[in-house]
């Protein structure tokens, strides 16, 4: 009776640490957001701007990968592409706040228009279909602030 036990518990823990692994790996990276960052940037100054826009937006150019996607607004804080959610193009957001009150799109903004970096803040995770802590890196493409973020 006590070796089937230990033996359903190993095999339950054993589970949930494989699905544990499996929604990790669910996940981008830091590393992985910034390099897909990276080549949007670049997509953007070779392709044009109305060409990228549209790309990063369509779900068959190759701009999202499980949890990262591109997105970009305009210095008013005016949604020009979103590779989760197309519903948002050309959608003032420069007042939205996160799950936690945070106005957070004028601060991807500033930052991005300042040279770039990572702000934190609470957005509904695509995969999970949660609201889950989140970590933008962003940065100046031409006449927009373009970002990819991470699910923590």
């Amino acid at each position: 009776m006590i070796k089937s036990k230990i033996a359903v518990l190993l095999i339950t823990g054993l589970s949930m640490a494989g699905s544990t692994t499996a929604f990790a790996a669910e996940r981008g990276s830091a590393d992985e957001a910034t390099a897909m960052l990276d080549k949007a940037v670049a997509h953007y100054q070779s392709a044009g701007a109305d060409t990228a826009l549209a790309d990063f937006s369509a779900t068959d150019k190759g701009w999202q990968d499980r949890d990262l996607y591109v997105f970009c607004f305009d210095d008013a804080g005016v949604t020009v592409a979103h590779g989760a959610n197309a519903k948002l193009i050309g959608r003032d957001l420069s007042g939205l706040k996160d799950a936690d009150g945070k106005e957070f799109v004028m601060e991807l903004v500033s930052t991005g228009k300042s040279g770039g970096g990572w702000v934190d803040y609470r957005w509904p995770n695509p995969v999970s279909k949660k609201i889950e802590p989140k970590s933008s890196v962003v940065k100046s493409a031409g006449d927009h602030i373009c970002g990819v973020g991470i699910y923590k």
